[in-house]
């Protein structure tokens, strides 16, 4: 399925200078919309979250999802059309809980979302407190536009990375390119070396 290109949020803006700041990026204090076509109607009655593998698949419903243990995420995030915004607040489970009964010979992983978005990740990115699935952004549901009711964080990658709607992780033998990355975005995607294009 081919998406349309849909963005709104980021203009040009003043540079606060911030030793937090990776190379090229300006600092925002609101949360800038961009999503490559339009936001899901996704309902918490029927999402499921799976981890799919060469031999089995892992789910979890909303319910299920929401009993496991959950943390709560303090960090910078930095998307690749140049905007930061520090000191996020986000709730969610990592990935290491999501992962611990996985079994996988695979290395890579393909985020899928609701609406048909996907980026590739290693899943050595994702695991050791790198990563998490959230609900909640700010003390709060996590709205719809901003990927609710639940989105990947992978915050020391472009957030391009994050899935927003999440509703699968499939492992893969090779660091297949997602979305964006079969579009011309870097197929790793680390802010500080500027891994913004291929």
């Amino acid at each position: 399925m081919r998406m349309s290109f849909i963005t709104r949020g980021f203009g040009g803006r003043s540079r606060e200078r911030d030793d937090r700041l990776p190379p090229g990026q300006t600092l925002v204090h609101d949360f800038p919309v961009l999503s490559a076509g339009p936001t899901p109607e996704v309902d918490t009655a029927e999402w499921e979250l799976r981890i799919v593998t060469e031999g089995a698949t892992h789910r979890w419903n909303w319910d299920e999802f929401n009993a496991l243990p959950h943390e709560d995420v303090n960090t910078d995030i930095h998307c690749v059309t140049h905007w930061s915004k520090l000191g996020t607040s986000w709730r969610g489970v990592s990935l290491d809980t999501l992962f611990e009964n996985v079994e996988s010979q695979f290395d890579f992983v393909m985020a899928h979302s609701y609406g048909g978005y996907t980026t590739n990740v290693p899943l050595d990115e994702l695991l050791d407190g790198q990563a998490w699935v959230v609900t909640e952004f700010d003390g709060e549901p996590l709205d719809p536009e901003h990927g609710g009711p639940a989105r990947l964080i992978v915050p020391h990658l472009y957030f391009w990375k994050s899935a927003k709607w999440v509703r699968s992780l499939v492992m893969m033998p090779r660091d297949d390119p997602g979305f964006w990355e079969q579009n011309g975005y870097h197929i790793h995607g680390d802010p500080w070396q500027e891994e913004r294009y291929w």
